[in-house]
């Protein structure tokens, strides 16, 4: 297991430029399997979970080809499909929440698709019943085997188009469902379908291939079925995430930093919520400019003088993903808070190592927490601690390195499922972490 020693109370200052969007390129690279031609992706983050994904590929037969620079060919024309039922593949998707993408894609092509039930971030449950309610709608019938915790969906004589309304907005849900849909016989709509700017890449990515989707941005999305698809290359967005972990990042050190080709029209109501936070940031082309915010960040209040509340909602919404980022940044802002983490249960659970560092939060239950911001009066004190989950790691690394002293992460392994070379990064813009 490796650590993160920090010393903290340094200000930082430069550009950084956020990596590929972890949560797009989980999709793109399972909708590689739904040609056998070539498909080049540009921009892949160099992270854990993906690599993991990109090894599962190469195990199931797909050709794979780095060209440098995040940039890698994908060609799956001769897909190993027995793969599916053998006790490698079984530890292999088990460890990764992404491999539930693949079903979909092998699912159209091939009629069946398999998958142990995944990992990922112990946040809370994550329901898979979206995903294999729309298989079935289109045709296909369903197993599970509780023993092994297997799930199975097959579909010997193709899929067929379908009218659905999700139960939930869920995007990888939402993702999968397309993915079978594209090469379903007739025409499928989905009501109640995710519309976040990575699943409307998809989508973009898989008409360039030859698909035909309609309503792309919207909730209710129309593809009518082809035979089959086309190669494409394709570029992942930079990642919203990232983007605003560099926010919170700046505000809680007190740092003059740009964040560089940061897709503005991708972010969504995330610069206004920082905003809402006291922080100042100012759009340069496609650039974020933050100061250094030398006198600190007031959090304002409700038009009618009410504590402000943050919560997470299915996009146009506030990500839920950043929530553990806005909590930390609060922990030092002038005013109160209410974070309302809707979507997970467990997300919040790591508030009580930000109260043995001096921070003021009030965990009201598993979704509410009350943040009392200290307006940088009482730095918070250096501790150490183990990451729990890709989110809250970054968010305690971003209170580390506001924190006097040093400190220490443990478990880091979740911190680098989700960013890229993240120590590397910091210290080009002065910060002192080291990786042990």
């Amino acid at each position: 297991m490796g650590i993160f020693k920090i010393e903290g109370g340094i200000r930082l200052k430069g550009e950084i430029t956020p990596q590929g969007a972890k949560n797009e390129a989980l999709q793109i690279l399972c909708a590689v399997l739904l040609t056998s031609d070539k498909v080049i992706i540009n921009n892949i983050p160099d992270i854990i979970d993906i690599n993991k994904l990109i090894v599962l590929l190469g195990n199931l037969g797909v050709k794979i080809q780095k060209n440098g620079g995040g940039s890698y060919t994908f060609q799956a024309d001769d897909i190993n499909i027995a793969y599916l039922e053998t006790e490698a593949f079984k530890k292999e998707g088990g460890s990764l929440r992404g491999s539930i993408m693949i079903v979909g894609p092998l699912l159209a092509r091939y009629g069946k698709g398999y998958i142990p039930k995944p990992g990922g971030d112990k946040i809370g449950r994550r329901r898979l019943d979206t995903h294999f309610e729309g298989f079935i709608n289109l045709g296909a019938k369903f197993r599970y085997n509780r023993e092994d915790h297997f799930y199975g969906v097959e579909a010997p004589d193709g899929l067929h188009g379908a009218s659905m309304l999700l139960d939930e907005a869920s995007v990888t849900g939402t993702a999968n469902i397309v993915m079978a849909a594209v090469l379903a016989k007739g025409t499928t709509t989905i009501y109640n379908a995710a519309c976040e700017p990575y699943l409307q890449q998809l989508c973009k990515m898989l008409n360039s291939m030859g698909a035909n989707i309609t309503g792309v941005g919207s909730n209710l999305l129309t593809i009518e079925g082809v035979e089959s698809l086309n190669g494409c290359e394709h570029r992942i967005l930079p990642d919203m995430i990232e983007i605003g972990s560099w926010i919170g990042l700046a505000a809680m050190t007190r740092s003059e930093i740009t964040i560089k080709n940061v897709s503005w029209e991708n972010l969504g109501v995330i610069p206004s919520v920082f905003r809402k936070l006291g922080i100042t940031l100012e759009k340069r082309g496609d650039d974020i400019y933050i100061p250094s915010h030398e006198d600190g960040y007031e959090i304002k209040t409700d038009i009618d003088g009410s504590i402000l509340t943050i919560a997470d909602a299915p996009w146009p919404g506030f990500t839920p993903d950043l929530l553990s980022i806005v909590l930390v940044v609060a922990t030092q802002a002038k005013g109160d808070v209410l974070i309302h983490q809707k979507m997970f249960e467990s997300r919040l659970f790591f508030v009580d190592k930000l109260i043995d560092m001096g921070a003021k939060i009030m965990l009201c239950d598993p979704h509410r927490a009350v943040v009392m911001g200290h307006n940088f009066q009482s730095q918070l004190k250096a501790t150490t601690m183990s990451s729990p989950d890709i989110r809250a790691g970054i968010s305690l690394l971003i209170a580390a390195l506001s924190a006097k002293g040093t400190s220490t992460i443990q478990n880091i392994e979740q911190i680098d499922r989700g960013y890229e070379n993240i120590d590397e990064r910091l210290r080009a813009i002065g910060a002192n972490i080291v990786r042990a």
